[in-house]
């Protein structure tokens, strides 16, 4: 009978990857909102912000699927088109979205309070950063330097369609991790502020970090966010954090500026034998 060696990773955090809107950009995830609602509008099909952030993190084509699934959306649709939304109705609405999106990424593109200091104290430790989105690349062509002038460069960008397959698949994940040259698996953090962030951490053997108050599951402006009292600021976090928590998040913190106690965090559950998968 042969036996497998299974090792436990105790060492350092080597990298993090963090999502963009709403994680280390864009503050409650307005880009994407915003163009779901114009672009069904110039349909004929009225639907919620609630609507619109339904399914976000994924890839947009399939984020398209998953509103136009809500049982709402589809009857609305119905009504004003005269049969439910079929596969060339979202061929199309993903066509005229690609144009709109990266037009409005421009005004979207600041990095979120207490990234820059972050991602600056992680590096200090050695820590490299890496990112995943649901934007394509070419949105990502329009985002990414305006947020690098801003001051926010994180060391590796993947998207969806550089792999096969998007979130909640391990793909990009995997591929920061050649990209930065950085593994086991269990040595990197996966951050985001959807689910379907935590699922594609959790499905590459990562460590995964929930962020409760900038991101799509609150939905708040940052002034929106400051002005809450410390009380409801700690409800809400209670709120969002259950969310991340059930999706399986290892741990959910308010929002990047808190990542480097988070990575403390982690490390000491390491060395006290915890893994991401156990």
């Amino acid at each position: 009978m042969h036996t497998i060696a299974r090792r436990r990773y105790r060492g350092a955090i080597g990298a993090v990857i963090l999502d963009w809107a709403g994680t280390a950009v864009d503050y409650g995830s307005f880009a994407p909102t915003a163009v779901f609602l114009r672009l069904f509008a110039d349909r004929g099909v009225v639907i919620t912000p609630e609507d619109a952030r339904a399914g976000m993190g994924l890839m947009k084509k399939d984020h398209l699927r998953t509103i136009l699934a809500r049982p709402t959306v589809s009857s609305a649709w119905q009504s004003v088109h005269g049969a439910p939304p079929s596969e060339p109705d979202i061929d199309d609405l993903f066509e005229q979205f690609i144009p709109l999106q990266t037009s409005v990424l421009k005004e979207h593109a600041e990095p979120i309070p207490g990234v820059i200091e972050a991602t600056a104290e992680l590096r200090e430790r050695g820590i490299k950063i890496g990112s995943t989105t649901g934007y394509l690349r070419p949105m990502m062509a329009t985002l990414a330097p305006i947020a690098a002038a801003h001051g926010y460069r994180p060391d590796c960008i993947v998207c969806p369609d550089d792999v096969p397959a998007g979130r909640p698949a391990p793909w990009m994940c995997f591929q920061n991790a050649m990209r930065l040259g950085v593994y086991p698996m269990a040595a990197l953090i996966k951050v985001g502020d959807t689910p379907v962030d935590i699922e594609e951490g959790l499905n590459a053997g990562m460590w995964t970090v929930g962020v409760t108050l900038t991101g799509n599951l609150l939905g708040k402006t940052r002034s929106e966010v400051e002005a809450l009292s410390p009380q409801q600021r700690a409800n809400l976090h209670a709120q969002i954090g259950e969310q991340l928590l059930a999706a399986g998040a290892h741990l959910v913190i308010e929002g990047v500026w808190d990542l480097p106690r988070a990575v403390q965090q982690i490390e000491e559950r390491m060395l006290h034998g915890e893994t991401p998968l156990a």
